[in-house]
């Protein structure tokens, strides 16, 4: 059957009007994102309950300064947990404050601050940049908690596509080096494997994350990694042990590039006794909530993973 026929019908309904992306041109396909972004920010008005502001704060070892944006409630609490969130956009794009709209309403659900990490492109910072990143500024939020107010023990980590493999590497690079109890991660549509394994969703509609978008990103973020010697920490899916790691939930497009890596990540979390809620959406392509948010589909997802924040970060008194 033709991926079309199998989408959701409200989801085929909007397929047409998602721009292409083609990674191939990658200064084309960084301009066309932001254009988006900036069309869907300028439809938004800031909530008043929930503030940010940016912060610099020491990158690893020699690297360059990590600027973190901070989103806190205007009613604060004493100890509150922290959402600390890495965005999407494949490794090679992608833009600190993307995901304001999503992370002010995280805020305003639950309470809690959410941190999201400016994160360096490849092919220009291949691997470990973006990784350090994130693991400089989540060390750097622990150090301070009580500088923000947040609960150090209650510091969940997220992140969306490539975000959410960079949640996953991260949660697995803490776990070894026991710098931080992490309180759980928020998986959603994660990309975790760089193999393109013959079993994955056969996926090549040129209008959703496709393989040949998937090969160019995953290329562009391992040019300086030996293709028979890539890191867990780059892609999740190749860790031989996940025991350790914190409470998960991950979420899944039934008709995602990424869903058979997705399921068997979750499948081997389970097998490895970490506390793991799985949720698939069928007829899902990637990214769907995003391009049609008011398909019943998206809106099943959108109360989930609303329920599953308030479980993770919702005030324990």
């Amino acid at each position: 059957m033709d991926f079309v026929d199998r989408l959701d019908p409200e989801l085929a309904a909007v397929l047409p009007t998602i721009p292409r992306l083609d990674l191939t041109d990658l200064a084309a396909a960084r301009a066309e994102h932001r254009e988006l972004a900036a069309k869907a920010r300028a439809r938004w008005t800031p909530p008043s309950a929930v503030s940010w502001a940016d912060r610099t704060v020491p990158g690893l070892h020699d690297d360059a300064d990590v600027r973190l944006r901070i989103y806190t409630p205007e009613v604060r609490r004493d100890s509150v947990a922290v959402l600390y969130w890495m965005h999407g956009g494949g490794h090679v794009m992608g833009e600190l404050g993307q995901d304001d709209r999503l992370l002010c309403e995280i805020v305003e659900v639950t309470g809690a601050i959410c941190v999201s990490v400016d994160l360096r492109w490849s092919p220009e910072a291949p691997y470990p940049a973006s990784l350090d990143d994130s693991l400089a500024g989540l060390y750097w939020v622990h150090d301070h908690a009580a500088e923000l107010g947040i609960d150090p023990t209650r510091i969940v980590v997220g992140g969306a596509s490539s975000g959410g493999g960079l949640a996953a590497g991260l949660a697995l690079r803490n776990r070894d080096e026991q710098r931080v109890d992490l309180g759980g991660q928020i998986l959603i549509c994660p990309m975790l494997d760089d193999r393109q394994r013959p079993d994955s969703a056969d996926v090549d509609h040129p209008l959703v994350w496709n393989r040949a978008s998937n090969r160019i990103a995953w290329q562009a973020y391992l040019r300086e990694t030996p293709g028979d010697d890539v890191p867990p920490y780059a892609a999740p899916a190749r860790a031989a042990n996940l025991g350790g790691l914190p409470r998960t939930w991950i979420a899944a497009a039934g008709l995602d590039l990424f869903v058979d890596e997705d399921l068997d990540y979750a499948r081997r979390l389970i097998a490895a006794g970490v506390p793991t809620e799985l949720h698939v959406y069928p007829g899902a392509m990637h990214g769907f909530d995003l391009f049609a948010p008011h398909a019943a589909v998206s809106q099943r997802f959108l109360a989930e993973r609303t329920a599953a924040l308030q479980r993770f970060l919702a005030p324990t008194s």
